[in-house]
């Protein structure tokens, strides 16, 4: 059997793809991967996506994406895809030992924040800890906050964080950053960040009862390994992010950081019948709404694809 389109990925973007493909009686395929969802599964409440006044939770908001495009035929397995071959149609992919054919491919594998590695950022995700600041910095306003890293993400989320926190603190473990002048300058010019060099998170305390949330900070100097603690209301790790792409390098187009590249105004690839949507491809907004807009993109760009595939061979037969 060969699908019409298979979708990698779930997520805003996965799933709006797949929405939008299903209505256009496609039949999609979606692999949602082992853990279906994308970063809203770790995301408390989401206020700033279109439709919900209260907020809703990410959990439940990316459990109503799924029961819509189920509800239009799209099957969902929750498998992840493991091997691609995009050299000839119809393209070929592997989920385990299985192998699947497709006339058309959506990749949406998204994006995965990078982590210090600690426990307490998993026991807080989403209680306090953030890697997102345009998602969350609403949550903190007028509180007392605390970002990690060194480089043009941190010193991005500082600024932004300043806009409803009533102060900043930005922790980097060397004497100077890697970000570019620019942002530097605006960091150190602005006087609600306050910058702790040649400091290293250690851990994030915080409290379970009445509410989990999070209290405080444990810092230790890198220059003489002395530890202190530190009241705080937040914690947001700016290190940066990966894109989930590593299964399409052989194959696609991407830049430096692993983000795949398209086509200015489209979902398109260098390959035809490959399109690509989501956080995977976008290292400068990554926000859910931008997602499932770019996830309708692919859907259409594909079927528009598919289409012209099907008109071409319908005039070569005649």
């Amino acid at each position: 059997m060969v699908h019409e389109v298979i979708i990698i990925g779930s997520g805003p973007a996965g799933y709006t793809a797949a929405l939008y493909a299903a209505r256009a009686d496609l039949n999609p395929l979606l692999f949602a991967g082992i853990l279906p969802g994308g970063q809203l599964m770790i995301t408390t409440d989401v206020e700033n996506y279109p439709g919900f006044p209260e907020g809703i939770l990410g959990p439940e908001m990316m459990a109503l994406f799924r029961k819509q495009v189920e509800r239009f035929g799209t099957t969902i397995r929750d498998e992840e895809v493991t091997k691609v071959d995009l050299s000839s149609r119809p393209f070929r992919l592997w989920a385990g030992e299985e192998e699947l054919a497709a006339k058309a491919v959506v990749v949406a594998t998204g994006a995965s924040a990078k982590w210090l590695g600690l426990d307490s950022e998993v026991t807080y995700g989403g209680y306090g800890v953030s890697a997102c600041a345009t998602c969350d910095g609403f949550f903190f306003r007028g509180k007392e906050v605390l970002v990690v890293g060194g480089g043009d993400t941190a010193m991005e989320e500082a600024n932004y964080l300043t806009r409803h926190a009533s102060k900043v603190y930005l922790v980097h473990r060397r004497d100077s950053f890697r970000a570019s002048k620019i942002m530097q300058d605006r960091v150190l010019a602005n006087p609600k960040i306050e910058v702790v060099w040649n400091t290293v998170l250690d851990e994030i305390l915080g409290v379970s009862e009445p509410h989990r949330k999070v209290t405080g900070v444990r810092l230790r100097s890198a220059l003489d390994d002395s530890v202190r603690d530190m009241p705080i209301d937040g914690v947001f790790i700016a290190i940066g992010h990966k894109p989930n792409s590593d299964l399409f390098k052989d194959w696609l187009d991407m830049d430096d950081l692993g983000y795949l590249k398209v086509e200015p105004y489209s979902t398109r690839t260098k390959i035809p019948g490959v399109f690509v949507c989501g956080d995977v491809a976008d290292s400068v907004y990554r926000q859910a709404v931008t997602a499932a807009g770019t996830g309708c993109m692919a859907a259409i760009d594909a079927e528009r694809w598919l289409e012209a595939q099907a008109h071409a061979e319908a005039t070569a037969v005649s």
